[in-house]
């Protein structure tokens, strides 16, 4: 029986092999988790649909189209493995000595002829004779020059013999006819090399990463992205937090937390501004009646913005109940397709990084998304006194093409507004 990739979504044509669960040879149940597949969207477990014998066909870290066979589950015959027979014993000549076959007898000339090189080229550059490294850019000078590179002494790590150790070289001997146009043009090449003996590291991007690149580059190149501040006093929300906290938990069996409150500030400012829900199709502005938010989870595979669906219609409660699950399967990547799909607004909170300020990118084909930051005590005036506040700075950004600026600063001014006297959202006022 074949195991293949599943198809997951229309829009999704490859995945990669993230990781195999059960080894190859290793003996599977049904319903098994072989392994883990991951996409440009999300994760999918592949289970074993039969009992039998694993056959990994294509390793770990490869990426595949849909569809495509990557193992196969034998038939178990109960028998044990086979340990197959033991070696036969080289065949022997008349004279008693044992014939070598083909094989070994290719391996030795070919091991005959690179001892017979002078030098032997690998990642780096060139091998000398004496085994020190050599730029290939020294190389070909020494060669244009007819120096012998095993009379220099090389400058570079571990002896590596450099382009101006020859250049030096043919200087000492009085035959230097390289001018300066032509060290120059070698001096370049010769750089990257000497670059690559940093230590480094490198890593195919995963598809999640190689899908936010590309979601972040649309972003900027597609629309009339513009960002607008403001800031927000959260004595209230404070309050009716610690006040509540207690009896709220108690109740609902998790914490109350702010996001729930900005969540609601944001279908109410929606429900006034329809144009900041909307989106551009072509020619055309297709406003949204519903209110799907994406919440911004940051994981360590990067950024997922699962989405809140029917946001008005959630209570508090919900609303923090539906977060805590979405980020908790988000990192443990067991989101949906359908779970990550939509939204007609997402909300970010750089807050809980220690983020003072930032402007957040849209999401497209959203045209908004609400940055929320770290709260700060400050000073600010309050009827003509200077006191002591939590204060968080808000950010909104938006596509200039759809909303205007009026718009935007009024949308924004709303949120704050709720924030700082949220009893009109519990009211619904």
């Amino acid at each position: 029986m074949d195991v293949k990739v599943p198809e997951v979504g229309e829009s999704i044509q490859e995945a990669l092999i993230a990781e195999w669960l059960k080894n190859d040879g290793d003996k599977v149940s049904k319903d098994d988790i072989l392994c883990e597949l991951e996409t440009d969207k999300i994760n999918v477990e592949i289970p074993a649909e039969a009992d039998g014998i694993l056959k990994i066909k294509v390793e770990q870290g490869k990426t595949v189209k849909i569809g495509s066979v990557i193992a196969s589950i034998e038939a178990d015959s109960g028998a044990p493995k086979d340990e197959g027979e033991p070696p036969a014993e080289p065949a022997k000549t008349d004279t008693g000595e044992t014939e070598e076959s083909d094989q070994e007898k290719s391996s030795e000339t070919t091991s005959a002829e690179d001892k017979a090189k002078p030098q032997t080229e690998t990642e780096q550059g060139v091998v000398s004779k004496s085994g020190r490294a050599v730029n290939p850019a020294a190389r070909q000078l020494a060669q244009e020059q007819g120096v012998d590179l095993e009379t220099i002494k090389g400058s570079g790590r571990d002896g590596r013999v450099l382009l101006d150790d020859v250049r030096k070289a043919t200087e000492k001997s009085g035959e230097s006819g390289v001018d300066d146009d032509t060290y120059k043009k070698l001096d370049s090449s010769s750089r990257e090399p000497e670059e690559s003996d940093r230590p480094t590291t490198r890593e195919p991007m995963s598809p999640i990463r190689q899908r936010i690149s590309a979601r972040l580059l649309e972003a900027r190149q597609q629309t009339a992205m513009l960002t607008t501040f403001n800031e927000a006093d959260m004595s209230k929300v404070k309050s009716l937090r610690a006040k509540h906290q207690d009896h709220f938990t108690a109740k609902h069996g998790i914490k109350l937390g702010l996001m729930s409150f900005f969540v609601k500030a944001t279908v109410e400012a929606l429900r006034e501004y329809p144009a900041v829900n909307a989106r551009i199709d072509n020619q055309e502005i297709v406003y949204h009646h519903y209110y799907d938010i994406g919440i911004a989870v940051g994981t360590d595979r990067g950024l997922v913005v699962p989405i809140l669906r029917n946001a008005d219609r959630l209570t508090f409660a919900e609303i923090e109940k539906q977060i805590a699950s979405l980020a908790d399967r988000a990192n443990m990547r067991k989101l949906t397709l359908s779970e990550l799909e939509g939204g007609t607004f997402t909300i970010t909170n750089g807050g809980i990084y220690g983020s003072m300020m930032s402007t957040p990118i849209l999401n497209p084909p959203q045209c908004g998304v609400l940055g929320m930051h770290a709260i700060q005590d400050r000073a600010v005036v309050r009827d003509e006194a200077i006191v002591i506040r939590p204060i968080m700075y808000l950010a909104l950004s938006y596509d200039h093409r759809l909303i205007d600026g009026r718009e935007a600063v009024a949308f924004l001014k709303l949120i704050k507004e709720y924030i700082e006297d949220p009893e009109e959202l519990m009211l619904e006022l």
